[in-house]
């Protein structure tokens, strides 16, 4: 478990209640403390932090909030199971078998979680300039948006936006406001853009209102940022996807060779 560093230095500005939290949190996420486990007693995390039992009974409220830990007065506040869940990203790019679910549901429920997607909208839009960039857009050109949002156990798991160019999604079901059987990468498949190659930008950022709302986050605490673009034949580029899931919820999984 992770032990209390100060520097004289470079101070940490937040108060004792958040760091604790911080400390007690990163014992959860790295699996020092495992699901079903009960956190260490009152008097204990006292000793350990230096600190009174208002500042403890402080942060566990912060994990509490964030649902990574349970409890109820006079019994041990434990980690809460299946809490943190751990995305493969490559097992969900292929395209589906006929009459089976999109892979992201099927990846999402290996554990026994239920797993929903909510098509939000579907419009006609400029893209965000880095999506817009990735697709090859450039002036005010525009693509098809299909907004979603997607779920685990009844609990937002994934704001999900992603970008088609017009001449890959003129005329087909892209454009529908109607979930597509088997996901976009089967469709795409039968339009004759085979997802080849996927490439993901993964990065930090603190929640827009939309993405805090969305995913009802209990704080600022960073979200999961992915953008990945999609190519086909001769390195074309026909989807552009803005992923945006809980930092303290969630962890990706890349599996790769040296090249």
């Amino acid at each position: 478990m992770t032990v209390p560093i100060t520097h004289t230095d470079s101070p940490d500005r937040r108060s004792l209640h958040e760091r604790i939290a911080a400390d007690l949190r990163d014992d959860i996420m790295s699996g020092d403390l495992a699901p079903g486990t009960s956190l260490p007693s009152t008097t204990r995390l006292k000793e350990r932090f230096d600190a009174s039992n208002a500042t403890i009974q402080k942060a566990l409220h912060i994990l509490k909030d964030e649902q990574l830990v349970v409890g109820r007065a006079g019994s041990a506040v434990t980690v809460r199971e299946h809490r943190q869940r751990t995305m493969r990203p490559a097992a969900y790019m292929a395209p589906a078998t006929p009459g089976e679910p999109y892979r992201w549901l099927t990846e999402a429920t290996q554990h026994g979680a239920r797993a929903h997607s909510t098509l939000l909208d579907v419009a006609e839009t400029r893209p965000p300039a880095d999506v817009a960039s990735s697709l090859g857009l450039g002036g005010t050109e525009t693509a098809v948006l299909r907004h979603q949002i997607l779920t685990i156990d009844g609990e937002p798991a994934e704001l999900v936006k992603s970008y088609y160019p017009l001449a890959v999604a003129r005329d087909t079901a892209i454009m529908a406001k109607r979930k597509i059987k088997g996901g976009t990468p089967a469709l795409l498949t039968q339009l004759g853009f085979p997802p080849l190659v996927s490439i993901d930008r993964v990065s930090a950022r603190i929640p827009t209102q939309e993405q805090y709302q969305a995913l009802n986050l209990p704080s600022d605490l960073p979200v999961l940022r992915t953008l990945r673009v999609v190519y086909t034949d001769a390195d074309r580029p026909v989807e552009a996807t803005v992923m945006v899931k809980a930092g303290h919820l969630y962890e990706l999984q890349y599996e790769f060779t040296p090249s």
